[in-house]
């Protein structure tokens, strides 16, 4: 067992256990075990694992491992652990360690620290020396703070040595790099129906937040918006043009190409359809004239690039920040899954990145950060990010204005945007009129949409640049950080408090029957109900006005 703290010296204290059945194995390049020669026992215990997870970002795998014969799975996992040292097409194989709901967590050998801002910065570097410690890096969204790593391979010895640190008079926070595995807020469309009152297969759709009728005040001109996500299809059609993107990032490579790496990142290019696409071929963005700033973000939660993609966009020009991610959901179906009460923590780092960008973004009016509430019908208390204090937290509404059934809950949650839902006679929840939200896809066979012989309304369109099915929480939450960017547009001296009282004053009550809305009228299931662009955006103009 070891443990952390967050949040300083009076922090939460995390636990960690190893997990006797687990082996994280990372190679020198993406095809792992398969493209290595291996002998025939070798080839057999590698053929006794199971994969279970994935970061091919950075050729890092994690396998359960199944007893062998009369070998447990802890001893086939030594046994792994023991060929991977004999092996140069392995960089390193270790223990794997988990919480008490069994969530992964890997250790990188970093350690996130902050001095108190009194300390010099001699002295912060000569204690960091003192404790045979390197700096990585410096960063500069807090002062004095750091992430180290160890002179010498420590192992798990990085846990005490973190606490070690945590407990000394000049530092302030503390805590080792843990990385989990970060899970995309998708979920289980006529075309655009969220955008204005449409008509889908013979039946009318009147669930909309009126952005067409917003257009008519402004379309997001001068605004830019940061869409953080897996990768982002900028070669896409609705993303063309010479001013639509700027200052792309991948933050793993630190190079400026976001593109897909592989097939199955097709979620950035549908968040970012969601919020700006130009609408010039089949799909608009609620802010179609917004500028895209694509940052793709491969690393899992708690990493170092997870903390300076924030500190990015807030340096180069971002005024909204939309982040349809956060850590894994419980099973939404399974009021009884564990996962449901796991409480996973906003790590310090990327606590004070996001607060950079909140505090220095828009030339000191701060940075307006979206993010999705969450899929797994639990509630966003347990998601340290989702539920953080200066991040917005969106739920998703259906397309006959009611709670799409995944959609998490709480007092955390600001505001709802529509989405898709789904059927759960369980629930006694009735089917949707339409399969989700229309939007960019990855270009070809590769995304949501492997292209047909026909446009179909229930799938895309038949060359694949588009899906009808986006959803979950993840649609809502780049769909609210467009109607930002149309109240950005009109009134751009808003800071977050501003932003915050003109959405809380347009939100239209829905669902008043089943809501739950208290005397300040805010829902758990629906914030203060379903964002309005239109009155948003006159609400923005009114606050002009008046000053």
């Amino acid at each position: 067992m070891v443990s952390y703290r967050i949040g300083g010296k009076n922090g939460a204290r995390q636990k960690l256990k190893e997990a006797d059945d687990l082996v994280v194995v990372r190679f020198t390049d993406e095809t792992g075990f398969d493209g290595m020669s291996l002998d025939s026992d070798r080839r057999t215990l590698i053929n006794n694992l199971m994969l279970v997870e994935a970061m091919p970002e950075a050729n890092v795998k994690i396998y359960r491992c199944n007893p062998l014969g009369e070998k447990s799975a802890k001893q086939v996992r030594n046994a792994v652990r023991k060929m991977a040292g004999e092996m140069d097409d392995i960089k390193f194989s270790g223990r794997v360690l988990v919480d008490d709901k069994g969530v992964i967590n890997i250790y990188t050998e970093n350690i996130f620290i902050k001095f108190h801002d009194e300390v010099t910065e001699e002295a912060c570097k000569e204690l960091i020396k003192k404790h045979n410690l390197e700096v990585k890096k410096a960063v500069k969204y807090a002062k004095n703070a750091f992430f180290v790593t160890s002179a010498e391979k420590v192992g798990k010895e990085i846990f005490p040595l973190a606490e070690e640190l945590l407990d000394l008079d000049r530092v302030e926070l503390c805590h080792p790099e843990i990385i989990k595995q970060k899970k995309y807020k998708q979920q289980v469309y006529p075309q655009q129906w969220h955008l204005t009152r449409t008509t889908f297969m013979s039946q009318e759709v009147n669930a909309h937040v009126e952005v067409e009728q917003a257009w008519q005040h402004t379309m997001g001109e001068g605004i830019v918006v940061a869409v953080i996500d897996d990768a982002i299809d900028i070669d896409h059609p609705e993303f063309e043009g010479t001013d639509k993107v700027v200052h792309p990032r991948d933050m793993f490579s630190e190079t400026d190409n976001p593109r897909p790496s592989f097939p199955n990142q097709s979620h950035g290019t549908s968040c970012a359809g969601v919020v700006c696409a130009s609408g010039l071929d089949k799909a608009a963005g609620v802010a179609p004239l917004s500028t895209l700033m694509p940052i793709k973000l491969n690393a899992n939660l708690g990493s170092m690039q997870e903390a300076d993609a924030f500190v990015w966009a807030a340096d180069h020009g971002a005024d909204v920040i939309s982040c349809s991610w956060g850590p894994q959901d419980g099973a939404w179906w399974d009021p009884s899954d564990p996962s449901h009460t796991n409480n996973v923590p906003l790590p310090d780092s990327t606590r004070l990145a996001i607060d950079y960008a909140v505090t220095n973004g828009r030339n000191g009016k701060g940075c307006i950060i979206t993010w999705a509430a969450g899929n797994g019908r639990e509630n966003t208390f347990f998601d340290g990010y989702a539920s953080y204090e200066k991040v917005l937290a969106i739920a998703a509404c259906n397309d006959t204005g009611k709670r799409s059934v995944y959609s998490d809950f709480g007092r955390e949650v600001f505001c709802s945007f529509p989405s898709g839902d789904q059927e759960y006679p369980l629930f006694d929840h009735p089917r949707p009129i339409t399969p989700g939200i229309w939007t960019t896809d990855i270009q070809g066979q590769a995304g949501y949409n492997g292209g047909s012989i026909s446009d179909n309304p229930m799938v895309g369109d038949a060359a694949g640049n588009y899906t009808a099915t986006f959803g979950g929480t993840s649609s809502a939450c780049p769909g609210a950080a467009g109607v930002i960017a149309l109240v950005l547009s009109v009134n751009p001296d808003l800071n977050l408090e501003g932003v915050k009282d003109v959405i809380r004053q347009s939100c239209d009550q829905i669902d008043i029957d089943n809501g739950n809305y208290d005397t300040n009228g805010h829902s758990i299931y629906y914030g203060y109900g379903r964002i309005n662009a239109l009155k948003a955006v006159e609400n923005a103009l009114q606050v002009v006005t008046n000053v």
